[in-house]
């Protein structure tokens, strides 16, 4: 097994990728554009956090761990912009939103530390499981 396929982030992030195709494939013919959008930054992220873990400087990391966090955040706009359309269901787009806040929380956590991506998750983990309240959310009604 890999390094990176230990990491709680990399599991949620191909969980939500899987969720992505889905949705996907359900989109109705003429949504190629957004489809394709949300296909390729659903990749990203796993893709992003495999490589930063990968690579052997600190920078080099936390570089790859940023772009897999602004594809994530990506993704969280184009369910939003789903939404908006009236496209894919209230559940699906629900649970893309929760898998995608908690990749981003883990993702900004190994972005700002300072010894690699493991400890950071660990630090992470001990971090989230403490706070019971979830912050708002910031979507527009």
């Amino acid at each position: 097994m890999f390094g990176f396929e230990r990491l709680h982030v990399y599991q949620r992030s191909i969980e939500f990728l899987s969720l992505a195709l889905r949705i996907c494939a359900s989109l109705p013919k003429g949504h190629g554009l957004i489809s394709d959008q949300l296909r390729r930054a659903s990749m990203s992220v796993p893709l992003n956090i495999a490589e930063g873990v990968g690579r052997m400087g600190l920078e080099d990391n936390r570089r790859h761990f940023a772009i897999a966090r602004g594809s994530a955040m990506e993704c969280a706009a184009l369910l939003d912009v789903l939404g908006v359309q009236g496209l894919g269901t209230a559940e699906d787009l629900e649970t893309g939103r929760r898998l995608l806040l908690e990749e981003v929380r883990m993702l900004t956590a190994m972005c700002l530390g300072g010894t690699g991506a493991r400890a950071e998750e660990t630090k992470f983990k001990s971090k989230t499981k403490s706070n019971k309240e979830e912050p708002r959310d910031r979507r527009p009604s």
